[in-house]
C-alpha cells in the first residue's frame, strides 16, 4: 500500500472520508438493524447523529460514510470531526447485536483516524506516514472491538540507490524518500529534525531542475502554507541533499550551514522560502 501524502487535496479527502457516497447533510433517515440513524444540526450548527432519538456523536462535520458487512455483522461507519482544516474527521463505528442495544467506537484520535479498511472479517485503520515516523494500525472486529494490531514505520523501497533515482519517477517531494540512499542521507543530515522537515515538503508541485543538473523543490504543511514551509534539493551526480525550513522568524534553518550550499541552489531556496 501507498502511504504517501500526495497533495493538501488528497490529503484532505484521505482524512476525511474516502467512498465517494460519504454525506455530510443526510437527506433522510439512514436505515440500520431494526431502527434508523438521524443527522440533526442544532442552533450552533453542531451536526448530531442520533440513533432511534439516542445520540451517538455530535461535531461541526459530521458524515455518513457507509455501512458493510463483517461477518455476519452489520456495521455503520460515520467520520465525525470539528471542521475546518485543523483536523481530520474521526472514525465512528456503530453495530447493533441481536438482542443488544448499539454498540459504537471510535478509531483514532480526537483529530482523525485514517480511512477504514475493510475486510470480510475486520475493518483496519492503516496510518498515513512520512519519512522518520511510525504509528500504531488499529483493527475492529465485532467480537473484540478496537485494538492494535501493529506498528507501521515508513520504509523505502528495497535496493534502491544514487543510480536508481529518476526525477521522471517522482510526482511529488517526498517521493524522493522512497529511495534507500536518498532517506539514508537525509536521516544522517538531519537527524530528529527528519519527520518535521519533510512534512513541510507534503504539499507541493513537485521537483523541478536547475542548470546544473541539481533537482529542487518546496512545499508547506498541509493547511499551514507558509508558517514552516521546507526545501529540498538533490545533487544526484555529487550525492549530495540540501534541506531549509522557515524557522517563523522571517529565516531558514538550514542542512547543511548555508555557507556549504552550491550559489544556484541558495539562490532557489531564498527565492522559494526565504523573507
Amino acid at each position: 500500500m501507498d502511504f504517501r501524502i500526495l497533495s493538501s487535496a488528497a490529503l484532505a479527502v484521505a482524512m476525511a472520508f474516502s467512498p465517494a457516497n460519504a454525506q455530510e447533510e443526510a437527506s433522510g433517515p439512514i436505515p440500520f438493524a431494526d431502527g434508523s440513524f438521524t443527522i440533526t444540526e442544532n442552533a450552533e450548527m453542531e451536526k448530531i447523529l442520533s440513533f432511534e432519538g439516542q445520540e451517538i456523536a455530535r461535531g461541526y462535520f459530521l458524515a455518513y460514510n457507509r455501512t458493510v458487512k463483517i461477518g455476519e455483522e452489520d456495521v455503520a461507519l460515520f467520520e465525525v470531526g470539528p471542521g475546518g482544516n485543523a483536523c481530520g474527521a474521526q472514525t465512528v463505528i456503530a453495530w447493533k447485536p441481536e438482542g443488544e442495544d448499539l454498540q459504537t467506537a471510535a478509531a483514532g484520535d480526537d483529530c482523525g483516524s485514517p480511512s477504514p479498511s475493510v475486510s470480510e472479517t475486520s475493518i483496519y485503520f492503516v496510518p498515513y506516514l512520512l519519512p522518520g515516523t511510525s504509528s500504531p494500525v488499529q483493527v475492529w472486529t465485532p467480537d473484540a472491538g478496537l485494538k492494535i494490531a501493529g506498528t507501521l514505520s515508513y520504509t523505502p523501497q528495497p535496493g534502491t540507490t544514487w543510480e536508481t533515482l529518476d526525477i521522471a519517477d517522482l510526482n511529488y517531494l517526498v517521493d524522493a524518500f522512497e529511495n534507500e540512499d536518498v532517506l539514508a542521507a537525509a536521516t544522517s543530515l538531519l537527524g530528529d529534525k527528519l519527520a518535521e522537515v519533510v512534512a513541510g515538503l507534503s504539499v507541493s508541485d513537485g521537483f523541478h531542475t536547475l542548470d546544473s543538473g541539481i533537482m529542487h523543490g518546496y512545499g508547506c504543511v498541509p493547511h499551514a502554507c507558509g508558517a514552516s514551509d521546507s526545501f529540498i534539493a538533490i545533487d544526484k551526480a555529487g550525492k549530495k541533499l540540501y534541506f531549509a525550513q522557515q524557522d517563523g522568524k522571517g529565516g531558514q534553518d538550514t542542512w547543511p550551514a548555508l555557507d556549504q550550499w552550491p550559489a544556484d541552489v541558495r539562490e532557489t531556496m531564498l527565492k522559494s522560502i526565504g523573507g
